[in-house]
Protein backbone atom coordinates (compact mmCIF):
# COMPACT_ATOMS: atom_id res chain seq x y z
CA UNK A 1 0.00 0.00 0.00
CA UNK A 2 2.67 2.82 0.92
CA UNK A 3 4.41 1.47 -2.23
CA UNK A 4 1.37 2.57 -4.10
CA UNK A 5 1.63 5.58 -2.27
CA UNK A 6 4.69 6.47 -2.78
CA UNK A 7 4.25 6.07 -6.79
CA UNK A 8 1.06 8.12 -6.99
CA UNK A 9 2.80 11.09 -5.58
CA UNK A 10 6.15 10.55 -7.90
CA UNK A 11 3.62 10.50 -10.84
CA UNK A 12 1.90 13.21 -9.79
CA UNK A 13 4.51 15.15 -9.55
CA UNK A 14 5.79 14.81 -12.65
CA UNK A 15 2.41 15.87 -14.14
CA UNK A 16 2.16 18.67 -11.85
CA UNK A 17 5.48 20.30 -13.41
CA UNK A 18 5.07 18.76 -16.64
CA UNK A 19 7.76 16.79 -16.97
CA UNK A 20 8.37 14.83 -20.71
CA UNK A 21 7.21 11.29 -20.72
CA UNK A 22 10.29 9.87 -21.31
CA UNK A 23 12.17 11.71 -18.92
CA UNK A 24 13.06 11.76 -15.36
CA UNK A 25 12.50 15.01 -13.40
CA UNK A 26 13.97 15.42 -9.77
CA UNK A 27 12.51 18.31 -7.84
CA UNK A 28 14.84 18.39 -5.33
CA UNK A 29 17.53 18.52 -7.39
CA UNK A 30 15.88 21.10 -9.92
CA UNK A 31 17.19 17.84 -12.55
CA UNK A 32 15.38 16.73 -15.63
CA UNK A 33 17.21 13.30 -16.79
CA UNK A 34 16.28 13.07 -20.93
CA UNK A 35 19.46 10.82 -21.34
CA UNK A 36 19.23 8.18 -23.88
CA UNK A 37 15.64 8.74 -24.92
CA UNK A 38 16.02 9.21 -28.44
CA UNK A 39 15.16 12.98 -28.73
CA UNK A 40 15.81 14.28 -32.15
CA UNK A 41 14.76 17.93 -30.75
CA UNK A 42 14.75 19.53 -27.35
CA UNK A 43 11.87 18.04 -25.62
CA UNK A 44 8.94 20.65 -25.11
CA UNK A 45 6.79 20.63 -21.67
CA UNK A 46 10.13 20.77 -19.54
CA UNK A 47 9.58 21.71 -15.84
CA UNK A 48 10.15 25.71 -15.87
CA UNK A 49 11.88 25.59 -12.65
CA UNK A 50 14.87 23.61 -13.37
CA UNK A 51 18.17 23.92 -13.40
CA UNK A 52 20.50 20.65 -14.74
CA UNK A 53 18.98 19.27 -17.91
CA UNK A 54 20.58 16.47 -19.13
CA UNK A 55 20.29 15.71 -22.77
CA UNK A 56 23.57 13.77 -23.54
CA UNK A 57 23.21 10.31 -25.69
CA UNK A 58 20.24 11.11 -28.29
CA UNK A 59 19.77 12.27 -31.61
CA UNK A 60 19.24 15.85 -31.06
CA UNK A 61 20.35 18.12 -34.67
CA UNK A 62 18.82 21.00 -34.13
CA UNK A 63 17.94 23.82 -31.43
CA UNK A 64 14.64 26.13 -31.98
CA UNK A 65 15.05 29.54 -31.30
CA UNK A 66 12.29 29.20 -28.76
CA UNK A 67 13.65 25.93 -27.30
CA UNK A 68 14.78 26.95 -24.13
CA UNK A 69 12.24 29.90 -22.97
CA UNK A 70 10.17 27.41 -20.79
CA UNK A 71 13.58 26.61 -18.61
CA UNK A 72 14.90 30.24 -17.75
CA UNK A 73 16.27 29.07 -14.92
CA UNK A 74 19.01 26.50 -15.78
CA UNK A 75 22.64 26.49 -14.84
CA UNK A 76 23.77 23.07 -16.76
CA UNK A 77 22.77 22.20 -20.00
CA UNK A 78 24.64 18.75 -20.80
CA UNK A 79 24.08 18.54 -24.85
CA UNK A 80 27.12 16.16 -25.17
CA UNK A 81 27.41 13.17 -27.75
CA UNK A 82 23.93 14.20 -30.00
CA UNK A 83 24.01 15.14 -33.68
CA UNK A 84 24.00 18.74 -33.67
CA UNK A 85 25.74 20.11 -36.90
CA UNK A 86 25.15 23.78 -35.95
CA UNK A 87 23.93 26.15 -33.73
CA UNK A 88 21.88 29.37 -34.67
CA UNK A 89 22.90 31.94 -33.32
CA UNK A 90 20.75 33.41 -30.40
CA UNK A 91 19.62 29.67 -29.62
CA UNK A 92 20.48 29.98 -25.56
CA UNK A 93 20.32 33.24 -25.53
CA UNK A 94 17.16 33.00 -22.73
CA UNK A 95 19.20 31.45 -20.54
CA UNK A 96 20.94 33.73 -18.57
CA UNK A 97 21.90 32.05 -15.32
CA UNK A 98 23.17 29.52 -17.34
CA UNK A 99 26.40 28.63 -15.69
CA UNK A 100 28.07 24.88 -17.67
CA UNK A 101 27.25 24.12 -21.80
CA UNK A 102 28.65 21.03 -22.66
CA UNK A 103 28.65 20.21 -26.50
CA UNK A 104 31.30 17.64 -27.08
CA UNK A 105 31.03 15.08 -29.43
CA UNK A 106 28.84 16.48 -31.19
CA UNK A 107 29.08 17.26 -35.15
CA UNK A 108 29.71 21.22 -35.10
CA UNK A 109 31.84 22.79 -38.19
CA UNK A 110 31.03 26.24 -37.78
CA UNK A 111 30.41 28.86 -34.49
CA UNK A 112 28.84 31.90 -35.79
CA UNK A 113 29.58 35.22 -33.95
CA UNK A 114 27.18 35.74 -31.41
CA UNK A 115 26.30 32.24 -31.19
CA UNK A 116 26.89 32.19 -26.59
CA UNK A 117 25.36 36.09 -26.81
CA UNK A 118 24.26 37.20 -23.68
CA UNK A 119 25.23 34.29 -21.53
CA UNK A 120 26.62 36.41 -18.87
CA UNK A 121 27.01 33.88 -16.01
CA UNK A 122 28.72 31.52 -18.27
CA UNK A 123 32.00 29.89 -17.06
CA UNK A 124 32.07 26.05 -18.62
CA UNK A 125 31.91 26.24 -22.45
CA UNK A 126 33.22 22.68 -23.66
CA UNK A 127 33.49 22.09 -27.70
CA UNK A 128 35.51 19.17 -27.67
CA UNK A 129 35.41 16.34 -30.09
CA UNK A 130 33.37 18.51 -33.01
CA UNK A 131 34.94 18.93 -36.25
CA UNK A 132 35.19 23.02 -36.08
CA UNK A 133 37.17 24.29 -38.62
CA UNK A 134 36.35 27.91 -37.83
CA UNK A 135 35.86 30.20 -34.35
CA UNK A 136 34.47 33.60 -34.88
CA UNK A 137 36.49 36.83 -33.26
CA UNK A 138 33.74 37.05 -30.04
CA UNK A 139 31.51 34.09 -28.71
CA UNK A 140 29.04 37.06 -28.32
CA UNK A 141 28.34 39.60 -26.11
CA UNK A 142 28.36 39.35 -21.84
CA UNK A 143 30.36 36.10 -22.69
CA UNK A 144 33.41 38.17 -20.31
CA UNK A 145 33.01 35.27 -17.71
CA UNK A 146 33.93 32.29 -19.18
CA UNK A 147 37.02 30.50 -16.83
CA UNK A 148 37.28 27.14 -18.55
CA UNK A 149 37.34 26.58 -22.66
CA UNK A 150 37.94 23.49 -23.96
CA UNK A 151 38.48 23.19 -28.52
CA UNK A 152 40.17 19.66 -27.67
CA UNK A 153 39.77 17.04 -30.69
CA UNK A 154 38.71 19.76 -33.47
CA UNK A 155 40.08 20.57 -37.21
CA UNK A 156 41.14 23.86 -36.31
CA UNK A 157 44.55 25.39 -37.66
CA UNK A 158 44.50 28.99 -36.43
CA UNK A 159 42.02 30.53 -33.81
CA UNK A 160 41.79 34.66 -33.53
CA UNK A 161 44.14 36.25 -30.40
CA UNK A 162 40.96 38.54 -30.14
CA UNK A 163 38.78 35.92 -29.45
CA UNK A 164 40.74 34.88 -26.21
CA UNK A 165 41.24 38.72 -25.54
CA UNK A 166 37.51 39.00 -25.43
CA UNK A 167 37.41 36.51 -22.52
CA UNK A 168 39.48 38.09 -19.65
CA UNK A 169 38.52 35.75 -17.00
CA UNK A 170 40.07 32.51 -18.36
CA UNK A 171 41.85 30.66 -16.34
CA UNK A 172 41.82 27.21 -18.15
CA UNK A 173 42.44 26.45 -22.41
CA UNK A 174 42.55 23.13 -24.00
CA UNK A 175 43.86 23.24 -27.44
CA UNK A 176 44.98 19.52 -27.88
CA UNK A 177 44.48 17.50 -31.08
CA UNK A 178 44.03 20.36 -33.65
CA UNK A 179 45.73 20.49 -36.72
CA UNK A 180 47.37 23.94 -36.29
CA UNK A 181 49.28 25.74 -38.93
CA UNK A 182 52.56 27.43 -37.10
CA UNK A 183 52.91 30.16 -39.68
CA UNK A 184 52.15 33.81 -39.94
CA UNK A 185 48.02 32.92 -39.15
CA UNK A 186 49.52 31.99 -35.75
CA UNK A 187 51.87 34.19 -34.47
CA UNK A 188 49.26 36.67 -32.23
CA UNK A 189 47.86 33.16 -30.57
CA UNK A 190 51.96 32.53 -29.59
CA UNK A 191 52.12 35.72 -28.05
CA UNK A 192 48.62 35.95 -26.38
CA UNK A 193 49.22 32.18 -25.06
CA UNK A 194 53.17 33.34 -23.33
CA UNK A 195 50.83 36.29 -21.71
CA UNK A 196 48.05 33.79 -20.67
CA UNK A 197 51.23 31.20 -19.28
CA UNK A 198 52.82 34.04 -17.47
CA UNK A 199 49.57 35.27 -15.99
CA UNK A 200 48.69 31.92 -14.16
CA UNK A 201 47.04 30.72 -16.74
CA UNK A 202 46.86 26.66 -17.42
CA UNK A 203 46.95 25.31 -20.82
CA UNK A 204 47.60 21.93 -22.77
CA UNK A 205 49.61 23.75 -25.30
CA UNK A 206 49.58 23.74 -29.22
CA UNK A 207 51.30 21.21 -30.82
CA UNK A 208 52.07 22.19 -34.91
CA UNK A 209 50.93 20.13 -37.31
CA UNK A 210 52.37 22.34 -40.46
CA UNK A 211 54.41 23.06 -42.05
CA UNK A 212 56.17 19.87 -42.55
CA UNK A 213 59.50 21.25 -40.53
CA UNK A 214 57.57 22.76 -37.48
CA UNK A 215 55.31 19.04 -37.34
CA UNK A 216 55.20 17.42 -33.72
CA UNK A 217 56.73 21.04 -32.41
CA UNK A 218 55.22 22.75 -29.35
CA UNK A 219 54.26 26.46 -30.49
CA UNK A 220 55.68 28.03 -27.67
CA UNK A 221 59.04 26.56 -28.93
CA UNK A 222 59.15 28.32 -32.13
CA UNK A 223 61.55 30.87 -32.06
CA UNK A 224 60.72 34.20 -32.74
CA UNK A 225 63.27 34.40 -35.76
CA UNK A 226 60.80 32.64 -38.21
CA UNK A 227 58.24 34.78 -37.79
CA UNK A 228 60.39 37.49 -38.76
CA UNK A 229 59.13 38.34 -42.02
CA UNK A 230 55.10 38.53 -40.80
CA UNK A 231 54.88 42.17 -40.07
CA UNK A 232 56.72 43.54 -42.92
CA UNK A 233 54.57 41.93 -45.89
CA UNK A 234 50.99 42.45 -45.05
CA UNK A 235 51.46 45.30 -42.81
CA UNK A 236 51.41 47.36 -46.45
CA UNK A 237 49.99 45.08 -48.45
CA UNK A 238 47.26 43.18 -47.05
CA UNK A 239 45.21 42.37 -49.69
CA UNK A 240 47.73 42.44 -52.65
CA UNK A 241 48.61 38.86 -53.35
CA UNK A 242 50.70 40.25 -56.45
CA UNK A 243 53.36 42.25 -54.19
CA UNK A 244 53.32 39.01 -51.28
CA UNK A 245 56.66 37.09 -51.30
CA UNK A 246 58.60 34.71 -49.19
CA UNK A 247 57.28 33.75 -45.89
CA UNK A 248 53.72 35.00 -46.75
CA UNK A 249 53.21 33.45 -49.63
CA UNK A 250 54.33 30.39 -48.97
CA UNK A 251 51.92 30.33 -46.20
CA UNK A 252 49.04 31.95 -47.18
CA UNK A 253 47.83 29.08 -49.93
CA UNK A 254 47.08 26.36 -46.67
CA UNK A 255 44.73 28.71 -45.66
CA UNK A 256 43.10 29.14 -49.67
CA UNK A 257 40.42 26.52 -49.28
CA UNK A 258 38.56 28.65 -46.27
CA UNK A 259 36.78 31.25 -49.25
CA UNK A 260 37.09 33.75 -46.59
CA UNK A 261 39.65 35.86 -48.21
CA UNK A 262 38.86 39.61 -46.65
CA UNK A 263 38.70 37.82 -42.97
CA UNK A 264 41.76 35.73 -43.44
CA UNK A 265 43.72 38.58 -44.77
CA UNK A 266 42.39 40.50 -42.07
CA UNK A 267 43.13 37.76 -39.51
CA UNK A 268 46.69 37.48 -40.79
CA UNK A 269 47.08 41.14 -40.38
CA UNK A 270 46.32 41.72 -36.71
CA UNK A 271 48.13 39.68 -35.32
CA UNK A 272 51.06 40.95 -37.24
CA UNK A 273 50.18 44.61 -36.82
CA UNK A 274 50.34 43.61 -32.90
CA UNK A 275 53.89 42.10 -33.34
CA UNK A 276 55.36 45.04 -35.23
CA UNK A 277 55.08 47.78 -31.98
CA UNK A 278 56.45 45.13 -29.68
CA UNK A 279 59.89 44.39 -31.92
CA UNK A 280 59.57 48.33 -32.16
CA UNK A 281 59.29 48.94 -27.68
CA UNK A 282 61.79 46.52 -27.29
CA UNK A 283 64.22 48.36 -29.64
CA UNK A 284 63.65 51.66 -27.84
CA UNK A 285 64.27 50.17 -24.27
CA UNK A 286 67.28 48.88 -25.99
CA UNK A 287 68.71 52.11 -27.09
CA UNK A 288 67.47 53.67 -23.92
CA UNK A 289 69.00 50.92 -21.64
CA UNK A 290 71.98 51.11 -23.77
CA UNK A 291 71.98 54.96 -23.61
CA UNK A 292 71.91 55.01 -20.00
CA UNK A 293 74.81 52.36 -19.41
CA UNK A 294 76.55 54.39 -21.76
CA UNK A 295 76.10 57.23 -19.98
CA UNK A 296 76.69 56.00 -16.52
CA UNK A 297 79.90 54.02 -17.36
CA UNK A 298 81.59 57.66 -19.14
CA UNK A 299 81.08 59.92 -15.46
CA UNK A 300 82.12 57.16 -13.84
CA UNK A 301 85.74 56.99 -16.67
CA UNK A 302 85.33 60.85 -16.26
CA UNK A 303 85.24 60.81 -12.48
CA UNK A 304 88.18 58.33 -12.62
CA UNK A 305 89.79 60.94 -14.70
CA UNK A 306 89.37 64.00 -12.49
CA UNK A 307 90.08 61.69 -9.50
CA UNK A 308 93.35 60.70 -11.57
CA UNK A 309 94.37 63.98 -12.66
CA UNK A 310 93.86 66.25 -9.00
CA UNK A 311 95.53 63.02 -7.17
CA UNK A 312 98.26 63.33 -9.70
CA UNK A 313 99.07 67.13 -9.15
CA UNK A 314 98.17 66.86 -5.34
CA UNK A 315 101.32 64.62 -5.33
CA UNK A 316 103.50 66.59 -7.86
CA UNK A 317 102.56 69.44 -5.48
CA UNK A 318 103.86 67.41 -2.16
CA UNK A 319 106.65 66.66 -3.95
CA UNK A 320 107.79 70.18 -5.39
CA UNK A 321 106.95 71.78 -1.88
CA UNK A 322 108.95 69.00 0.02
CA UNK A 323 111.90 69.02 -2.49
CA UNK A 324 112.12 72.72 -2.05
CA UNK A 325 111.64 72.79 2.02
CA UNK A 326 115.15 70.55 1.64
CA UNK A 327 117.00 72.84 -0.64
CA UNK A 328 115.99 75.52 1.30
CA UNK A 329 116.87 74.00 4.74
CA UNK A 330 119.70 72.08 3.35
CA UNK A 331 122.12 74.91 1.78
CA UNK A 332 122.84 76.54 4.65
CA UNK A 333 123.93 73.17 6.91
CA UNK A 334 126.38 72.86 3.61
CA UNK A 335 127.92 76.21 3.45
CA UNK A 336 128.39 76.99 7.17
CA UNK A 337 131.82 74.16 7.15
CA UNK A 338 133.08 76.23 4.17
CA UNK A 339 132.44 79.69 5.72
CA UNK A 340 134.00 79.03 9.50
CA UNK A 341 137.06 77.45 7.14
CA UNK A 342 137.79 80.37 5.34
CA UNK A 343 137.74 82.33 8.50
Amino acid sequence: GNWLLVCSVISLAHTAHGCPDKCLCYTASKTADCRNRGFTEIPARLPPEIQILQLQNNRIWRINQNAFTATPLLKILDLSNNSLSSVAPGAFQKLRYLQVLNLTRNLIHYIENKTFSFLPHLKELDLSSNSIIRLPETFGNSTGNITLLSVKHNKLQKMERILLESLPNLKVVLFKDNPWQCNCNIFGLKLWLESFLYRGGISDGIICSAPGIRKGKDLLKVPYELFGACPLRTAHVPLASGHQHGFEARGSPKHGHHGELGDGGRAGCEPKAKARPASLRHAIATVVITGVVCGIVCLMMLAAAVYGCAYAAITAKYHKDHLALVRQHGAPKEKEPLESSSA
